[in-house]
This record gives C-alpha cells, sequence and structure tokens, in this order.
C-alpha cells in the first residue's frame, strides 16, 4: 500500500482522492452484501465445525464460492432444527436418518445431501449399574425414555424387534433429551435410550452402564446432513463445498480426534475431563467419515422409514430418496 505523505495538495486532487475512497468504500460495502451467509447452529466447544470456526479453514473453504458462516443459534437435537430450517432461520445442520424421517413426514424445506455410517458405541440404551437389568428381555414391563420420532425411539424398538421382545410390552416414556437425563438418574425410568452427546456424560458419571450399544443391535441410524432446499437450488457450488470441506475434516477427526475435543475452552459446563473426555475420544475414533449419500445408503434409509411406518410412529411410508440431492454432480469449487 502507498504512503500518505505529508504534503498540501490542491483542492481538487484532495477531492478527487476522497471520491476515490468513497468509491472503494462503497465496492467493499457490496462485496461484503455479496457474501453468500450459510447459516449453521454453532457447534459449540467440540468437532469438525468447532475446530473449522476456530482455526478459520472453513471459512477457508466456503470463501472460495464467495461464501461465509453464520453462526445462528446452537446445536442440538435435529427436530427443531429442522423447524427453524423450515421457517427460514437456518440454512444447514446434522442430524439422524431417523429424526430425518421424522422431519421428512411434516413437509419439510429441506434435502439430504451428505451422510455417515450408523455409529457403531456411542448410540444404545444405558441402565444404571446397579439395575437388575441385563439383556434386552429384561426390559418387559420396564419404562424407558426415548425421544419421540427420533434416535432413542428407533434405538429401542430396534432393540426390542432384534431381541424378539413384544413392542408393547416396555412403555416408552417420550422426553426431551435435557429431560431424559434426569429422569433416568433419578429412577423414574428405567433405562434410557440415547446417543452419544448424552451417552459420554452419562457413562462418565460412573453410576450407569450400556445395556446395548448401536451394533449389538444392527442399527441404521446413519448420521445425515440437511440443507434447505431453496438454498441449495439457489447455492449448489456452496453446498458442494461445505461438503468437501465436511468430507475432509472427518476423516482428520477419525485419524486423530483430539484436537476436535475442548476445541475453544478445556474447562467450565461445555467441556469434557477425565473420564469423559476419554470415552468421546474412544467413540470418535470408532465414527464415520462423512460421504454422499450411495443407493445402498437409500435402500437402508428406506428400511428405516418402512419400519416407523409399520410401528405407527410415521402415518405413512416416508419417501425418502425423494428429499435426496447428489452432492456429486453440483458445482465444484471456484478456481
Amino acid at each position: 500500500m502507498t504512503r500518505t505523505r505529508r504534503v498540501a495538495v490542491p483542492l481538487l486532487l484532495a477531492v478527487v482522492a476522497m471520491s476515490g475512497l468513497a468509491a472503494c468504500g462503497s465496492d467493499a460495502e457490496a462485496a461484503d452484501s455479496a457474501t453468500i451467509q450459510v447459516r449453521i447452529p454453532d457447534p459449540g466447544n467440540a468437532g469438525i465445525l468447532a475446530l473449522g470456526k476456530k482455526d478459520g479453514s472453513l471459512d477457508a473453504a466456503l470463501s472460495a464460492v464467495g461464501a461465509g458462516v453464520e453462526w445462528t443459534g446452537s446445536s442440538g437435537p435435529f427436530a427443531p432444527a429442522a423447524q427453524a430450517i423450515n421457517a427460514n432461520q437456518l440454512d444447514v445442520a446434522q442430524g439422524s436418518i431417523t429424526s430425518g424421517i421424522g422431519s421428512l413426514a411434516a413437509n419439510p424445506g429441506f434435502r439430504l445431501f451428505a451422510t455417515g455410517q450408523p455409529d457403531p458405541v456411542g448410540e444404545g440404551i444405558l441402565v444404571r449399574k446397579d439395575s437388575s437389568i441385563t439383556s434386552v428381555a429384561d426390559l418387559k414391563g420396564k419404562k424407558v425414555a426415548v425421544n419421540k420420532g427420533g434416535t432413542g425411539e428407533y434405538l429401542l424398538l430396534q432393540a426390542l424387534k432384534k431381541a424378539g421382545v413384544p413392542y408393547d410390552s416396555v412403555e416408552r416414556v417420550y422426553l426431551a433429551p435435557d429431560q431424559s437425563a434426569p429422569a433416568f438418574s433419578s429412577g423414574q425410568v428405567d433405562a434410557w435410550a440415547t446417543w452419544s452427546t448424552y451417552t459420554v456424560a452419562t457413562l462418565a458419571q460412573g453410576t450407569s452402564r450400556q445395556l446395548v450399544q448401536g451394533e449389538d443391535i444392527d442399527s441404521d441410524n446413519y448420521t445425515v446432513w440437511a440443507v434447505r432446499t431453496a438454498f441449495a437450488d439457489e447455492h449448489p457450488e456452496v453446498v458442494r463445498a461445505l461438503y468437501e470441506y465436511l468430507h475432509e475434516a472427518s476423516a482428520q477427526l477419525i485419524a486423530d480426534p483430539q484436537p476436535y475435543v475442548n476445541v475453544f475452552t478445556d474447562s467450565g459446563a461445555q467441556s469434557v475431563t477425565g473420564e469423559a473426555k476419554e470415552i468421546n475420544l474412544d467413540f470418535l475414533r470408532r465414527s464415520a467419515q462423512v460421504e454422499p449419500i450411495t443407493d445402498d445408503d437409500l435402500k437402508r434409509y428406506a428400511a428405516v422409514a418402512q419400519f416407523f411406518a409399520e410401528q405407527k410412529v410415521t402415518t405413512s411410508t416416508v419417501d425418502v430418496a425423494a428429499s435426496v440431492i447428489d452432492v456429486e454432480s453440483l458445482g465444484t469449487r471456484a478456481s
């Protein structure tokens, strides 16, 4: 940049210079306003989005296609995120195919563009350590906390199906995840079907154990990434760039999960320490890379959708394939 010399200039030149600065300012403002903002739930203190937020790698990947991130709200269960997408308050969110099917059944405004294999160890059914429940068959006559139409309800039903236990012999107690934890710890329910976010913290307390894990019950509860339909139609190149980032970052996380835990702080409520950290790291090492959605994935999605319809979780069989994007066919990053 040319340094400004401290010399007197004719009035005309000063006016021209000021006009040039104003024009540059207008151009900069126009460029800012032209940047495509992708609204994503704030990732908190862990995961690939958290590290991407901290080190700037996510913004760098998106800037190649003229986009940037606007962190909106906070990450959590997919159902409320889907509602936010439908209300045009959010553009992208992560969830599970089970929660995705529940949301797709309700006239959705989103499509699925990426996936990850079911979590073999982080999701499952928790019971207290001193519980007499030692098998899925022992759940007969018991109360199990589940989130309605999502991962928890699916895991319980799938476990009962594999064990040959009548579905109506177990009472499903529908609770939000933040309500399930205290209900479980206080003994208001006998078991809790949940996923890694809550499994890690609960197991770390040392008072509970996993009755079954996802791999024990042949879970098809894939991870999915959803994008607002109108956003995908308008900015396919941004969806492709985001997918490529997730694909690469998820592989790095599996290889070395340490940088993806306690990303911003290693103290306070959002951090994990001690046993919780070790459990979390183990789960992450066994997690799955983000991939495009294949025909084989769609077949397994369809089986879950049919299962949900058979169990009256949904009123009809949801056609998941109709709401899937072939992310590899979208535009690539700008050079």
